[in-house]
Order: C-alpha cells, then sequence, then structure tokens
C-alpha cells in the first residue's frame, strides 16, 4: 500500500512539474520566433477547441495558460519589438454569442477590449480569417498558441506587419516608382 502511495506521488508531482514547465514553454517559443518573424507571419492565441492544423507553416503550441494571460504577454512582446506591429482579428460571430450559451463571454468582451485600446481591430467572419490564415500558411509561418479558454469564436489572430514602414510609405514609395517610370 505505501508503495503504491510513493509511486502516485511521484506521478502527481512529475505531473504537476510538466505543467508548469509546459506552460512556460510556448514562452520560450515565442521568445525564439519573434526576432525571425516579420511581416506577413501570424501569431494565433486559440481557444481550447481550436483545431491542429495541418499546413507544414502552422506550428501549434499547446499552452495550457489562461487565453488572456497569454494575449497580453505575446501583444507586449510584439509592442516591445521595432520590426514588427500587429493586425488584430476577431470573428465576427464573437458579437452574437450568447451568454446563456457561454457563460463568461460577456466578460470575455470587456476583458478583450480594455487588452485592445485604441489598437485598430479588424473583424470578419471566422471563415473569412481562415481562408486568409491559410493563404498565409502557404508562404508564411504561423505560431498557433492554444490556450485553455472554452468560450466559442475567441481565437484572437494577430497578423503581423512591418513596425518600420507602414501603408502610406507603401503607397508614396510606389507612386514615386510609376511616377520616375512613366517620365
Amino acid at each position: 500500500m505505501i508503495q503504491i502511495q510513493k509511486k502516485v506521488t511521484i506521478v502527481v508531482m512529475f505531473l504537476l512539474l510538466a505543467g508548469n514547465t509546459f506552460s512556460q514553454d510556448w514562452e520560450k517559443i515565442l521568445n525564439q520566433r519573434l526576432p525571425e518573424y516579420g511581416h506577413r507571419n501570424w501569431i494565433i492565441i486559440a481557444d481550447a477547441a481550436y483545431p491542429k492544423q495541418s499546413a507544414a507553416g502552422i506550428e501549434t503550441i499547446v499552452t495550457g495558460a489562461c487565453q488572456l494571460e497569454v494575449l497580453r504577454k505575446v501583444l507586449a512582446k510584439i509592442d516591445a519589438s521595432t520590426h514588427i506591429q500587429p493586425i488584430l482579428m476577431l470573428d465576427f460571430e464573437l458579437n452574437f454569442v450568447p451568454g446563456k450559451n457561454a457563460p463568461g463571454v460577456k466578460n470575455y468582451r470587456n476583458e478583450l477590449k480594455q487588452i485592445f485600446g485604441d489598437r485598430p481591430l479588424k473583424v470578419m467572419p471566422h471563415e473569412e480569417i481562415i481562408r486568409k490564415l491559410d493563404d498565409a500558411s502557404k508562404l508564411f509561418n504561423i505560431l498557433l498558441l492554444k490556450t485553455n479558454l472554452t468560450i466559442p469564436y475567441t481565437s484572437v489572430f494577430i497578423e503581423l506587419d512591418c513596425g518600420y514602414w507602414n501603408a502610406e510609405k507603401e503607397k508614396e514609395l510606389r507612386d514615386k516608382i510609376r511616377y520616375l517610370r512613366s517620365i
């Protein structure tokens, strides 16, 4: 009987330690990927039911962590970098998920507003975002951080953009090139 209790204690301790290490590994991987990533790479902070996708460019990491905590940390790391900035996307359907079917959804939506602040946000139907993601995964790497959140349509999609160049600067450059070619 004592031997069984010892074995159970060892297994429980191992699982607890593995769980702690496991949930910290995603941050290590994020820290490794961010310097490599640039515009057109994606980071997804997904809910628990988000499927493992088969595209070779999509790396799935199970964080074992709270989605909002992961989101805050990812955005802080992106904000601290100079080479990238986030383009945030949410599922359109999230606005219509009723609290009676998904307890906590109202608080979740409020938390997101606080986290996003005045950042630009694109809201699109889920299938439209998935199509964009599928197209991107054919050429660019995507890091999918799967969390323990169990509210539908709560995945946050972050398409990375250049941190030191924007659409306005690109348009100015293209206009200048067109002008010089026409001379």
